[in-house]
Parts: structure tokens; C-alpha cells; sequence
């Protein structure tokens, strides 16, 4: 059973933030001084998986998987192997992930492995010093 929008479009694509946390500072993105959500109000990866998975039953092919930065998600290639059974499976056509890529050579060949086959990467300049500036981080 496919969902609808009220245009009459096929919902096919899903983007899942699975937490507002960030090793940066965007300044686009996190006031100063930000106050996140307290951990036992986000949803455990276990409930990530099972609202993925409703999603996909209805029809979502494509799943992209954000933050803040999905990679400081603890525990957050459990939840990607998980889902990946989807593409095992033939039910879900792409998983994907938009980072900063600041975990991404830790996680890289993980994600890999797991079907994940595009990264969006977040990339604000390539200037050292303006990148400094937006991210509030080091190098």
C-alpha cells in the first residue's frame, strides 16, 4: 500500500534525523548556546529501526539518514545494518547518509559494506579560515 501526498504523489522518500547532536558548531544551525534534547526523548535505535521499517512497508524506496551529524549517533552503524536488510531484501532501493564528514574515514568502509553506496557531504567552504568561523571547530 503506497502513501499519497494530497497533490496525488507517491511518497517514496523518507530523511530520518536520528539526532540533533554535532561534533561542529554551524552557526547557521546551533545558537550558542543550544540546548539539546534530552537522550531519553530521542528515539532508541530499536524504534529508528521499527519507523524505518513501517515506512518502508508503505512504500518508501529511499532512505536518507541525517543529524546534526548522524555519525555521533552512538551505536549508529547497529541501526545501518540493520536497515540494510531492507536492501538485501529488495524492498528498500537506497540508503543513504548526509554528514559533515568528520567521522566519515572511521565509519567509511562500514557503510560500505552495509549497502550504503551515497554520501552527501556537507560542505560549507573551502576556505580554512571561513570554514573555522562557520563550524566554530578546529581544522
Amino acid at each position: 500500500m503506497d502513501m499519497i501526498d494530497p497533490f496525488g504523489r507517491t511518497i517514496s522518500y523518507l530523511r530520518v534525523s536520528v539526532t540533533d547532536r554535532c561534533d561542529f558548531r554551524c552557526t547557521y544551525c546551533m545558537a550558542e548556546d543550544m540546548t539539546f534534547l534530552p537522550k531519553k526523548d530521542l528515539l532508541s535505535l530499536e524504534e529508528l529501526d521499527r519507523l524505518c521499517s513501517v515506512f518502508i512497508e508503505k512504500g518508501v524506496r529511499k532512505l536518507r539518514l541525517t543529524g546534526g551529524e548522524p555519525l555521533v549517533r552512538k551505536n549508529i552503524m547497529h541501526l545501518v545494518r540493520q536497515l540494510s536488510r531492507h536492501l538485501e531484501s529488495g524492498a528498500l532501493e537506497e540508503l543513504t547518509l548526509t554528514t559533515n564528514g568528520s567521522q566519515l574515514s572511521r565509519f567509511a568502509a562500514e557503510l560500505a559494506d552495509c549497502g550504503v553506496k551515497r554520501i552527501n557531504v556537507s560542505l560549507d567552504t573551502l576556505d580554512a579560515d571561513k570554514f573555522r568561523q562557520i563550524t566554530r571547530w578546529g581544522n
